[in-house]
């Protein structure tokens, strides 16, 4: 069977949908399900591709999509071998990396072992040979994006951190935390759904998304480097300037991409910074940090409502607020009202 899905450019539909995620609310994933090559290979907008089915049978295969701003994140799995001829148009970037392993596949001939993922820029056509019921998540990310990134964040130019060759070498952890991030966020909805399960997410929530994605796709390619180490005292500075922004700006969560440029520190230094002096991740200390301030209010004399409070301190989702809330403090945020009310 031969499958040709070689548009140059999307229809207006594709091109509304590539960008804004126009089949269901953004933030969402989406799932089709194909009975042909040539169908699955259409399913995934924003690439030239052939597919050829090498095996007999009924062809079966699926797409779960999560669409987002800067960048397309998804799980494809099929049912037969199959080889394909593919091309991501324009500029960006695709990060693919198989989850199962039964039987390598191939990027340019070229086995895509264990603990490795594959990686090629637009505008350039590789082949994969892909085994018999596989499955693999992609990433699609946007050039201007990777490069701002890169710039503002991880504080170095593109080129420095992303290989040019097909097949990246990446350690297991750091793999496994992507594999899980995107198993997080596709098979299962993630803890967005927790936010809000029949809405969209809020511009912030699909910000952390992306934010979260890139920095777990630079640290797949970044191998076993370090940041450098900084003095004691600057190291001490750096959290407590991250903590002054923070409460500075109590009235929306603030990200670590933000504090990275707001700073002019890179993100693994951030994270250094913060495991050296407190032990744990930012976001971590960060979203405590809130949530302290959201609890000293609440049992304030003065607190007006659960819902004003956690506006005030960034906390846009009640319910997720009372869910974190109890978590942290043992007890909901309306028991801690009430309990200041009776003083």
């Amino acid at each position: 069977m031969n499958a040709i899905a070689e548009r140059t450019e999307p229809t207006a539909e594709e091109t509304q949908r590539n960008a804004r995620g126009a089949t269901a609310p953004a933030g969402r994933p989406v799932v089709s399900v194909a009975h042909d090559a040539d169908e699955q290979a259409r399913n995934l907008v924003g690439w030239r591709q052939t597919y050829d089915q090498l095996a007999a049978g009924r062809f079966v295969g699926t797409l779960t999509e999560l669409p987002l701003d800067t960048m397309k994140v998804f799980r494809e799995t099929t049912s037969h071998t199959l080889r394909q001829a593919c091309e991501v148009r324009g500029d960006a970037y695709w990060f693919g990396i198989p989850v199962a392993r039964e039987g390598h596949a191939r990027i340019d001939a070229q086995p895509i072992a264990a603990d490795s993922f594959a990686l090629r820029p637009g505008n350039v056509e590789f082949e994969l040979l892909t085994p018999a019921q596989f499955s693999i998540y992609g990433v699609v990310v946007r050039g201007d994006v990777l490069r701002h990134y890169a710039a503002s964040v991880e504080g170095m130019p593109l080129e420095a951190r992303l290989p040019c060759a097909p097949i990246v070498q990446a350690g297991a952890a750091s793999l496994q935390r992507l594999c899980a991030l995107l198993a997080r966020r596709l098979d299962d909805g993630g803890e967005a759904h927790a936010h809000a399960p029949n809405g969209p997410l809020s511009d912030f929530e699909r910000n952390e998304v992306q934010a979260e994605v890139l920095a777990a796709l630079f640290d797949v390619c970044a191998g076993s480097g370090e940041a450098a180490a900084e003095p004691a005292s600057r190291r001490r500075r750096i959290v407590a300037q991250a903590r002054d922004y923070v409460l500075a700006h109590r009235a929306r969560p603030v990200g670590v991409p933000e504090l990275c440029e707001q700073l002019h520190v890179s993100r693994r230094t951030l994270q250094y910074c913060f495991q050296d002096v407190l032990g744990m991740a930012p976001a971590t200390y960060l979203r405590a940090l809130r949530l302290n301030g959201a609890r000293r209010d609440l049992c304030g004399r003065a607190a007006g409502s659960v819902q004003d409070v956690a506006a005030a301190w960034g906390f846009w989702h009640l319910s997720q607020f009372a869910t974190d809330y109890r978590r942290m403090f043992g007890m909901r945020p309306s028991e801690a009202l009430r309990g200041a009310e009776g003083l």
